[in-house]
């Protein structure tokens, strides 16, 4: 199993919105970078990654998990653009903030800290370890 992060502005798309959908997901689209995008192809189904809200309370809010492969964006036209499908699979009790991730010595070289503006990011075993830690889940899985 892999581990990924998904940043999103919550008044555009919060962890909420995605809890609504319910088990069928929801495309995780309008993504135009090619290194978010490329993490999005190295997916497989029941990969797990946390939810971020970004500009607006900079926490990880979530736990979703992706349920469909990369596919085509459907809202564009060009075949460069792929996404995944993603569900809610629960709520971070304590969501961890930023600045919190940033002032771990064990997480200085996660790619939120590094790569800030990356909308869909790689996160490695011992980090996930470490963020449910920090927000009082135990490991899932």
């Amino acid at each position: 199993m892999n581990y990924w992060l998904f940043k999103s502005e919550p008044f555009k798309f919060s962890f909420d919105d995605l809890k609504k959908v319910g088990e069928a997901g929801e495309q995780w689209d309008g993504v135009r970078n090619y290194a978010a995008r490329n993490n999005m192809r190295a997916m497989q189904i029941g990969d797990l990654g946390f939810f971020y809200h970004s500009n607006e309370g900079l926490n990880i809010v979530g736990i979703a998990e992706v349920c469909a492969l990369a596919h085509h964006d459907t809202t564009t036209d060009d075949p460069r653009w792929d996404c995944v499908d993603i569900r809610a699979v629960r709520d971070v009790p304590n969501p961890p903030t930023l600045a919190d991730i940033k002032a771990n010595p064990k997480l200085s070289e996660m790619a939120l800290v590094r790569l800030g503006r990356l909308s869909v990011q790689p996160v490695t075993a011992e980090e996930w370890r470490e963020v449910c830690r920090m927000g009082g889940l135990d490991p899932i899985p």
